[in-house]
């Protein structure tokens, strides 16, 4: 499943899902690399 995370107030990253960590922040998968930051929450 994809997911979008922000790091720091400007930057955004679309991942493939790995794990939702302790402190409330969610790690993403690009390439070899993972990434981890706050959820974008859907806006409906």
């Amino acid at each position: 499943m994809l997911r979008t995370i922000t790091l720091g107030s400007c930057v955004s990253v679309q991942g493939i899902f790995v794990k939702d960590l302790a402190d409330g922040r969610v790690a993403v998968k690009v390439d070899d690399t993972v990434f981890a930051g706050k959820p974008v929450i859907r806006k409906n």
